[in-house]
This record gives structure tokens, C-alpha cells and sequence, in this order.
């Protein structure tokens, strides 16, 4: 671990305490319309930090105004059923992320009245709360001096203060967490908070060649002044990602799917799916394992192939479309209908339930992104 002296760090105080009324200036003419920004409520800020987890801006604005429009309070989020919760997530992935939005907001109705609770510490407390999530509700909607230190800003003020520190220690994000504590603008917190998120969102950009010819603070960017920018952040290799075969079912009868639910624990927990093998099977495999299990079928024909990559595994999937002379009673059993409107299906089964839905039966290739 790099060591860095006590008059480097405050060196750093001073760069980080200059960024921030150019940031203000620049945030205010430039900032995107987004409509979570339409007003400061902490329930559309909180809504809106989740969903953006893992999530790219754009991908999220649907989602949100579906979510705001069906559940526009905590207390209609906390009595939402659980199966159209999961529905109106569907497509999200990540699933946890709004069963904790489910369970917190039940903590609040039980113990705040159904009101958002104002300290970080409360906020902090809620189910799926982290440091970040709880910094941003209180400064944007409360314009308390909390910072909200994700991958973006980390990258920023790595890049600014040429730190080669490695960010995923939590010791280098506590240390500009309370760098940027000190420098919070009365009055202006949630803007900077905001601010900062932006110029890592449109400006200072990951993967690539930030765009520093647009930035509003290239001027104080030790990374520009050095030729750094694009050794930082610092971080460790990524892990391979472990990669799964897997043989998906397309299960008919009678005008009906076969769906199934996976474990409470584990990847994907408690959400429906269809019925998969673990492993790539060939027909005959499958004839023999259909056989096996006491079902008849009728037809068996090869379907969509598809990639999910997850955070940490990789789903490489084939399929099969067969139908079912009888359907098996230990699946649940749905029509397109119930498909489109009750059953909500991760994400990485999309390549196999799109065709079902738009009454396709179609062989493709799919890559698929994470969800």
C-alpha cells in the first residue's frame, strides 16, 4: 500500500476544496434532466439510487416512472403483494435490491409513521442501506454534508488528486469520504453531491478516454497535468468469472409453460424460472432424462442459445422446446398471458421467454448482458 505523507494529504484537501464551486457552476448548466431530479423527495431519490445500482442510467428512467406511478408512497411500496413487486422489477435483475426496498419500507412504516427518517444513522439502518445509498439520500434531500462515495467518484478524485492508491481499500474511500466532509457547500449539498456523480457519469468515463476536453476541472487535475488519467483508478485484477453450461426446457402443454421456483438462497433466490439442467445435454440425453422423469413427449425440437454474465458466473445456456403429451404437476404451469402479466422472470431467461411472449417460435443466438 502506498504511503502517502501528511503534507500530500493535505495537498489532497486543498485540490478536493477547489473542485467544488467550479463543480457547482458547471453542474448547474449542464446536468442532465433526469426525473428523479424533478423535486428532492427522499422516497424518489432512494427509489431511483437503487435501481441505479448496477444499472445504466437509461435503462432505468422506464422502470422508475412504472415504479413511481404504481407505488408513489412507502406505505403503498410496503403492502405491494411480493409476486408484483417482483413483476415490476422484472427485467432489472438484482432482484434483492427491492425485496430490501420492500423491507424497508415496512421499518419505516412500523417505526417512522411511514415517514423517511432524517439522520444518516437511521437511514444507514435501513435494509439494504449502505454508506453510499444513505449519503446521497441525506444530501440530496436533506442537505446534510454526507458523501456519497461510489466507483465514479472514487475514479474522480483518483484522477484529480493523482492517487494510486487501490480504491477498493476501505480505508482509501473513508479518506476521501472525510476529505469531501469537510468541503460540503452549505446550502448546496445535495447539487456537489450530484455534481460529482455526474462528472463521473458523462465526463470522467471508465473503460475508455474520459472526456477531459469537456471537463469543468481539467484545470486542477493533477491526472491531465501528468499523463496519469488513465492508469487510475488503481485497482487489482478481476477474478476469471467461472463459467456454467446449462440446458434451459421450454416445458408446453396445452397452451401452457412449465415454470419453476428456485431456492430461497443462493443466485436468483425465490424467482421463477424455467425448468433447466445443469450442463449441456444432447437430444438423446434429454430423451432419456425426459424418460427418467415420467413425461411423454410429443415433440422435441432444439430452441435459442443464449450468454447471461453475472457479477461473479457466467450462464452459457442451450434449449429445447418440448411438448408434453400430459403436464407434470410438479411445475407450475402458465399461459403467455400469465407469463407477461403475473410471473416475473429474471432477466437471463429473456433470449427463452421473449418468443413465447411475441408468440415466436424462432431459433437465435442471444448475447446477453448483466441483469
Amino acid at each position: 500500500m502506498l504511503y502517502y505523507p501528511q503534507n500530500r494529504r493535505k495537498c489532497m484537501s486543498s485540490q478536493i476544496q477547489a473542485l467544488v464551486q467550479p463543480l457547482l457552476d458547471w453542474f448547474s448548466t449542464c446536468q442532465r434532466i433526469l426525473p428523479w431530479r424533478e423535486n428532492k423527495d427522499p422516497y424518489r431519490v432512494w427509489v431511483s439510487e437503487i435501481m441505479l445500482q448496477q444499472t445504466r442510467v437509461e435503462a432505468v428512467i422506464p422502470y422508475y416512472n412504472r415504479f413511481l406511478q404504481r407505488l408513489p408512497s412507502i406505505k403503498a411500496l410496503a403492502d405491494c403483494p411480493e409476486e408484483e413487486l417482483l413483476k415490476l422489477w422484472e427485467g432489472l435483475g438484482y432482484y434483492n435490491r427491492v425485496r430490501n426496498l420492500q423491507k424497508a419500507a415496512k421499518v419505516m412504516v412500523e417505526q417512522y409513521g411511514g415517514q423517511f427518517p432524517h439522520s444518516w444513522e437511521q437511514v444507514r439502518a435501513l435494509p439494504g442501506i449502505g454508506d453510499y445509498t444513505a449519503g446521497a439520500i441525506c444530501s440530496i434531500a436533506f442537505d446534510q454534508p454526507t458523501p456519497a462515495v461510489d466507483g465514479n467518484v472514487l475514479r474522480v478524485l483518483s484522477r484529480i488528486t493523482d492517487d494510486h492508491r487501490d480504491v477498493t481499500q476501505n480505508v482509501v474511500k473513508q479518506d476521501f469520504t472525510e476529505k469531501l466532509r469537510q468541503v460540503y457547500p452549505k446550502g448546496r449539498c445535495g447539487d456537489f453531491t450530484q455534481s460529482l456523480m455526474e462528472l463521473g457519469a458523462i465526463v470522467c468515463l471508465p473503460n475508455g478516454m474520459p472526456l477531459c476536453d469537456k471537463c469543468p476541472v481539467r484545470q486542477l487535475c493533477l491526472g491531465y497535468e501528468r499523463n496519469t488519467f488513465l492508469d487510475l483508478p488503481v485497482k487489482p485484477p478481476k477474478k476469471a468469472r467461472k463459467k456454467e453450461q446449462r440446458t434451459i426446457l421450454i416445458l408446453s402443454c396445452q397452451g401452457k409453460y412449465a415454470l419453476q421456483k428456485r431456492p430461497d438462497k443462493g443466485l436468483l433466490a425465490g424467482l421463477w424460472e424455467f425448468p433447466n439442467l445443469e450442463g449441456k445435454y444432447t437430444k438423446k440425453q434429454l430423451a432419456a432424462w425426459l424418460k427418467e422423469q415420467g413425461m411423454e413427449a410429443l415433440e422435441v425440437t432444439a430452441g435459442e442459445k443464449a450468454v447471461h454474465i453475472f457479477s461473479h458466473i457466467e450462464w452459457q445456456m442451450s434449449s429445447f422446446h418440448i411438448r408434453l403429451a400430459q403436464p407434470a404437476p410438479w411445475y407450475t404451469w402458465a399461459n403467455r398471458k400469465e407469463l407477461e402479466e403475473i410471473y416475473s422472470l429474471p432477466s437471463a431467461y429473456s433470449a427463452f421467454s421473449g418468443p413465447i411472449l411475441r408468440g415466436v417460435g424462432t431459433q437465435m443466438q442471444v448475447e446477453m448482458g448483466e441483469g
